[in-house]
């Protein structure tokens, strides 16, 4: 996984110029199993991307114009705790603790703790579930207190 840099202000503003146009172009080809050719300027060749890859361009372009970070990492990656971290937004040793604890598997590379991508996203997952279901329980209470909610 290569640092993560946030989008210049220039890069922001041509994702944003740009993405509802590649949104309207993947929503015309979103059956399609068909690759899309896209034209370079001043390039003779053309380069043909799976419509799945133009989405995901999509997406990355929607991030960018918002001004956030994007990273790529394989679906079969292992990350390290510090990686987890800054995927969940907490400090690694909270994440270590979740290792510990058993919340998260883990195995040991060394002495070096390697967390699979699709564990961590599992538990992401899950904890954006809890959240959300604590989120209603309270907003119902709030109504069954009258509480102005």
């Amino acid at each position: 996984m290569e640092a993560v840099q946030l989008p210049t202000r220039e890069e922001q503003k041509v994702a944003r110029e740009n993405v509802k146009i590649l949104d309207q172009i993947a929503g015309k080809h979103q059956k399609s199993s068909k690759a899309i050719e896209i034209e370079v300027s001043g390039e003779k060749e053309h380069v043909k991307i799976p419509v799945s890859a133009f989405k995901f361009l999509n997406t990355i372009l929607e991030y960018m114009s918002q001004g956030k970070a994007v990273s790529i990492i394989p679906s079969g990656a292992e990350i390290t705790t510090q990686q987890a971290a800054e995927m969940l937004n907490v400090s690694r040793p909270h994440v270590v603790k979740l290792l510990e604890e058993g919340e998260l598997p883990f195995h040991k590379v060394g002495t070096h703790r390697r967390i699979k991508l699709k564990d961590l996203e599992k538990y992401r997952a899950n904890m954006e579930k809890e959240r959300e279901e604590a989120l209603t329980e309270l907003a119902k209470q709030a109504q069954e207190l009258d509480m102005g909610y």
